[in-house]
């Protein structure tokens, strides 16, 4: 039992990361420790770590060279946990050998056992595990009591030639539906009207019981009473299918709002990512969600500087950034990950070029994204309530179409969906008042 002692935990990366912490959080509660507002009161530093992004990475080194004091002060126990954790195993002992544990992102489970005995124990725990291991969230570890994460999947297999995902997370593994019904089931009889769905690789999810496919979880999770809206990512583009487009129709629950990365807008760049589609196979998506969803935001994951990339290149991904005119954009310069085919291609896209181009995207965009919240003036859309906002005396939530949107209200709003009127937007947000 760890009845007593005090943790930290520090999470990077995407919200695949942030519901491992919330898993990790979970065992932790359940061996009687307790979190600490802060890093110098904890005994258990632990950081959850992402390796998908080299600045990710390097955001991550800097933060562990600066716990070293608050460590050493008070003795606590330092904890690399994730996906740096599987990648960097050697390189972490060379460069931070105050690091008293390291675990990798198939051992969580075990990570109470390793904190009781880590004087007896190995400092690297990073082993494989084969099938899926049911690790339960406790409901004070959650970090929303209205929207949560529902794992149903880890790993890829699709091995696109810039991600480190198959090296740090492993091969596809996938949840048994009977119990993702449950935890959704279990979150909706707590209040909880938002779920969701998180994987690698959603669209390939399969039941390892029955076989069924996301199609058929998204009608089981639609049936669950108190679940107002379903989400879920990431989608890769060549496995989303028509029929699973279709099934985002059949239920008013499913949010029309979907992450479809494209990467590049070329062809030649594709390919040499290994990514499996066109972009006249990717357009085509986009047409047929379209025509059903006239209503549905996209956001999607763009590379710049990809090896060999020019600016023709270039040019035919801002070309299908008008096209498509996403809601919102993740852009990223593309940095070398350790172990993948595409780290073995000389880098030798200029780092002034990549700057360059990720700048002229994201200008691009933020003109896009503001002309599309325009739209939404003087309109009443349903907010999911989040809270207090970090912007003055106001309150913050998500549209059904997952912008940010900060509204004031006389009264103190609840947790839950509202209306709002919205009477302002920038490029990455909307503004409103409570409606009614």
């Amino acid at each position: 039992m760890l009845e007593g002692k005090t943790y930290y935990l520090r999470t990077f990366g995407c919200q695949m990361n942030v519901n491992d912490s919330e898993h990790i959080a979970s065992l932790l509660l359940a061996e009687g420790a307790r979190p600490a507002s802060q890093v110098e009161d904890s005994d258990f530093i632990l950081v959850n770590t992402c390796a998908v992004r080299e600045k990710s990475v390097e955001k991550f080194f800097s933060y562990l060279g600066r716990l070293k004091e608050s460590k050493e002060k008070r003795g606590s126990l330092l904890v690399c946990l994730g996906c740096v954790a599987q990648i960097y195993r050697e390189e972490l002992l060379r460069k931070f050998p105050y690091l008293d544990l390291i675990v990798g992102t198939n051992q969580y489970s075990a990570i109470p056992f390793f904190l009781r005995n880590l004087l007896e124990e190995k400092r690297v725990q990073t082993g494989r595990k084969k099938g899926w291991l049911e690790l339960p969230i406790a409901r004070e570890a959650r970090e929303s009591q209205v929207s949560a994460y529902v794992t149903i999947m880890e790993g890829c297999n699709n091995f696109c030639s810039f991600c480190v995902v198959p090296f740090a997370r492993g091969r596809e593994k996938y949840r048994p539906l009977s119990s993702i019904l449950k935890e959704v089931k279990e979150l909706a009889d707590c209040g909880c009207l938002e779920v969701q769905l998180l994987g690698q690789n959603v669209n390939s999810y399969r039941d390892p019981e029955s076989g069924a496919g996301l199609k058929e979880l998204l009608a089981e999770i639609a049936e669950v009473p108190g679940i107002e809206w379903i989400r879920f990512l990431t989608s890769h583009p060549k496995n989303f299918s028509p029929e699973l487009i279709r099934a985002m129709v059949s239920s008013r629950k499913i949010c029309h709002q979907l992450h479809l990365p494209l990467q590049s807008g070329s062809n030649r760049i594709l390919k040499k990512m290994n990514r499996g589609y066109s972009r006249e196979d990717y357009l085509n998506k986009i047409d047929l969600l379209r025509s059903l969803m006239p209503d549905i935001s996209l956001s999607t994951d763009i590379i710049v500087g990809f090896p060999t990339e020019t600016e023709e290149d270039f040019a035919m991904t801002m070309e299908l950034l008008e096209k498509v005119r996403f809601s919102n954009v993740f852009s990223f310069r593309y940095s070398p990950r350790p172990l993948t085919a595409a780290s073995k291609i000389k880098d030798d896209v200029p780092d002034q070029t990549k700057i360059d181009r990720l700048i002229r995207l994201q200008a691009k965009q933020k003109d896009i994204q503001l002309e599309l919240n325009r739209n939404y003036l003087m309109k009443t859309i349903k907010v999911l309530c989040l809270g207090p906002s970090k912007k003055g005396n106001l309150f913050a939530g998500r549209s059904e179409w997952f912008q940010v949107v900060n509204f004031s209200s006389p009264n103190n709003v609840s947790l839950g969906l509202v209306q709002v009127k919205i009477t302002g937007c920038g490029p990455y947000s909307l503004h409103g008042e409570l409606s009614g």
